[in-house]
C-alpha cells in the first residue's frame, strides 16, 4: 500500500500527512502597542517558518501614526491582524488573540505568545513552538537568565515576584514576567475568563496553573534589552503594584479571618471564661467568613463545594485542635490567654494557607479537550 502524497487544492492548500502536521502547529501571538518598525521583519520570519501554523498580531489601540507598520505586517502571508480601537491593555490584548486562535486553528497544539519589543528572538520563539508540541500539556515559559547589561528594574522586579509568588503559591518559577510562552490550546478557554486586562494577566496565569495543577515547564532563552528597554510599555511602580495586589489578597483576606477569629474569642472568653467553647466559637464565625472569601476572592477555587466543605471543615477541626493544645501548653508556661491565644495563631498561620492552597481548594488536573492532543 503506497502512502499517501500530499495534494493541494484549489485554494492552494496543501492537505494530506505533512499538512496534517503543520496545521497542529502552534500559532504565534503578538499584543503590539505603538511597536517599532523591527517588529516587521520578525513577524515575516516567524510566518516564512514552517514550525508554525500562524502569526497572529493584535493592534492594541496604537493610533493612525502607526498605521504604516500594521499595514505592512497585514500584507505579509499568513499573519491574521486584528485591532482595537483604543488601548486596552495587554492581558485583554492576549485574551482577543486566544479566542481568535482557539476559534480560527483550533485543531493547533497551542498559542506561543511574544512580545513587540523585540526581547524575543525568532529563535527563542520557535524553540518555546517546539517545547509546547513536546509538552502540549504544559505551560511553557522562555525564562530569561538575566545576565550582563540588564536594566536594574526588570532584575529587581522579577526577583522580587519570584521570591514572593514561591512564598505564597509554592511555585518555582524563574521569570515570572517573562512574554515567552507556550500556552496549551484547551487551556485558552480558561484564560479568556480571566478579569485582568494588564500586566497582571500574566502573573494570574501562573496562579491559575497552581490552583488547576498544570505543569509549568521552562526553557532558557536569551536576554535581549533594546535600548535599555525604552520601548518597553511596562511601567515599574504602576504596573508592579497590579500585579502584587493579586498577592496581597492572599494575606489580607487572612488577616482578617484572624481579626475576626479573636474578636469572637476574646469577647466568648469574657462571658464564658472557657477556652475550648471560646475556641470553637470563634472558629465556626471566622470559618464560614474564610471559606467564602478564600473561594471566591482569593484562590477563585472552581472546585465543588461537596468537594471543598468537608476539606475545609477538616482543616478547621485539625488545627484548632492543635491550636487549642498550643494555647493551654502556653497557659502552663505562665501566659496570658491573650498572648497565647495569638502566639499559637501566629505559628499555625502559614501552615493553615499552605493546607487550603494545595489541599481544600485544589481542583483536581483536568485533561485539555484539544483536538491536536
Amino acid at each position: 500500500m503506497k502512502p499517501a502524497t500530499p495534494t493541494t487544492d484549489d485554494r492552494g492548500t496543501t492537505s494530506g500527512p505533512r499538512h496534517a502536521l503543520a496545521v497542529q502547529c502552534p500559532v504565534v501571538l503578538i499584543p503590539a502597542y505603538k511597536p517599532a518598525d523591527s517588529l516587521v521583519p520578525i513577524v515575516a520570519e516567524l510566518a516564512a517558518s514552517p514550525c508554525l501554523r500562524a502569526v497572529v498580531v493584535i493592534d492594541d489601540g496604537s493610533g493612525p501614526e502607526f498605521s504604516g507598520i500594521f499595514a505592512q505586517l497585514s500584507r505579509i502571508g499568513g499573519v491574521s491582524l486584528l485591532a482595537h480601537v483604543v488601548n486596552l491593555g495587554k492581558g485583554a490584548a492576549l485574551k482577543t488573540g486566544l479566542n481568535y486562535a482557539a476559534c480560527t486553528f483550533p485543531e493547533s497544539v497551542g498559542v506561543v505568545t511574544a512580545d513587540a519589543d523585540g526581547q524575543h528572538t525568532v529563535k527563542d520563539i520557535l524553540r518555546t513552538a517546539e517545547a509546547l508540541s513536546e509538552r502540549p500539556q504544559n505551560l511553557v515559559l522562555g525564562a530569561r537568565r538575566f545576565e550582563g547589561q540588564v536594566p536594574s528594574r526588570s532584575r529587581l522586579g522579577n526577583v522580587l515576584t519570584r521570591h514572593v509568588l514561591r512564598a505564597v503559591t509554592g511555585q518555582r518559577v524563574t521569570d515570572t514576567q517573562t512574554g515567552l510562552r507556550g500556552i496549551p490550546m484547551g487551556f485558552a478557554s480558561t484564560l479568556v475568563r480571566l478579569r485582568p486586562n494588564g500586566y497582571d494577566f500574566e502573573l494570574e496565569v501562573l496562579l491559575v496553573c497552581k490552583r488547576t495543577m498544570r505543569s509549568v515547564s521552562e526553557i532558557p532563552i536569551e536576554t535581549v534589552y533594546l535600548d535599555r528597554n525604552r520601548s518597553s510599555h511596562f511601567n515599574p511602580l504602576l504596573d508592579s503594584m497590579r500585579i502584587y495586589f493579586l498577592l496581597i489578597r492572599f494575606i489580607a483576606v487572612a488577616m482578617s479571618t484572624a481579626l475576626l477569629d479573636n474578636l469572637v474569642f476574646f469577647a466568648a472568653f469574657h462571658v464564658l471564661s472557657h477556652v475550648l467553647a471560646s475556641q470553637v466559637l470563634g472558629r465556626l464565625v471566622a470559618g464560614f467568613f474564610n471559606y467564602y472569601m478564600n473561594k471566591t476572592s482569593v484562590f477563585h477555587a472552581q472546585v465543588r463545594a461537596s468537594r471543598a466543605l468537608p476539606r475545609y471543615w477538616l482543616s478547621v477541626v485539625v488545627f484548632g485542635a492543635v491550636s487549642y493544645g498550643l494555647i493551654n501548653v502556653l497557659l502552663a508556661l505562665g501566659f496570658a490567654v491573650s498572648s497565647a491565644k495569638l502566639c499559637a495563631e501566629t505559628v499555625l498561620f502559614a501552615f493553615s494557607f499552605v493546607v487550603q492552597r494545595d489541599f481544600v481548594f485544589m481542583r483536581r488536573p483536568a485533561a485539555d479537550m484539544s483536538p491536536a492532543e
